[in-house]
């Protein structure tokens, strides 16, 4: 079935938005991207739960490539903590891949889906009431690093988002600045998006009712092109972090905060 105007008019729109996000608040856009594009497979004769599987790591692919977009827009201005990443990122590749291979079943578990709504909520709820974490506190050591990246990792591939929902209040919460915390964990957006999509693609090897043009669990259409906008928008939205005050950032935060509380509310709700 050939691509109509209409849907890749949608696919373009998608890759927009999501793209300015990702630059703006450190977020890879998943989230944003995983109801439309479930919705749009879904208008396309895809079984729903396969399709809100190919919306999660169709998602999760975009993610490299506006990562790295982002990235390159947050480091110019210098505001990337390579330090941390590099800490960061061996627990973030070993959780995401324990989730997109071996978890990945779990998704529509109203239990995590609960406990995930009520952790962004709180976080959002911080944010927007801007207390500030105790002077003293730091980031943890090596092991402990580790030990966040996991997490990190391990939400993400289970809910198709690039981490920036858990990272970016976690350092805040350890006195990283926020625009270093925007930028850090637009860093981590692409390891967390290239170990998942690695495991999307393999777990999804063989499962029936897949649409043409798969790889995986990854549509390769809806991949091209949401890629291609989000890659163009991703330095815009970087731009307009970086001249935002903090407390309006920290605003904007706490509204996507609490609008992907909702969302996985109403999952487990449903």
């Amino acid at each position: 079935m050939p691509l109509e105007p209409w849907f890749i008019a949608s696919l373009a729109s998608l890759g927009l938005v999501s793209g300015f996000l990702a630059g703006l608040l450190g977020i890879g856009g998943g989230m944003i991207m995983v109801p439309f594009l479930s919705a749009l497979l879904a208008a396309r004769a895809v079984e729903p739960g396969l399709a809100l599987k190919m919306a999660i790591a169709t998602a999760m692919s975009v993610i490299v490539f506006t990562s790295i977009s982002s990235l390159r827009a947050h480091h110019k201005r210098g505001a990337v903590r390579w330090g941390v990443v590099r800490r960061l990122a061996p627990g973030i590749v070993l959780g995401a891949m324990a989730a997109s291979l071996g978890v990945f079943a779990l998704l529509k578990g109203p239990g995590l889906a609960l406990i995930f709504a009520a952790f962004v909520f709180f976080s959002g709820t911080q944010m927007l009431l801007d207390r500030k974490p105790a002077a003293s506190r730091q980031l943890p050591g090596t092991a402990g690093l580790l030990g966040a990246g996991g997490i990190i990792g391990f939400l993400s591939g289970l809910v198709g988002a690039g981490g920036g929902f858990v990272s970016v209040p976690f350092l805040i919460w350890c006195n990283v600045a926020v625009h270093n915390a925007v930028a850090t964990s637009a860093a981590l957006g692409f390891p967390i998006a290239l170990a998942n999509t690695v495991g999307y693609v393999l777990g999804g090897q063989g499962v029936p009712g897949l649409p043409p043009l798969s790889l995986g669990y990854v549509w390769l259409p809806a991949l091209l092109v949401i890629a291609c906008c989000s890659v163009l928008m991703a330095p815009l939205g970087a731009r307009a972090a970086h001249a935002l005050p903090v407390a309006r950032l920290k605003r904007v935060l706490a509204v996507v905060l609490y609008g992907l509380g909702a969302h996985m509310l109403h999952k487990a709700l449903a």
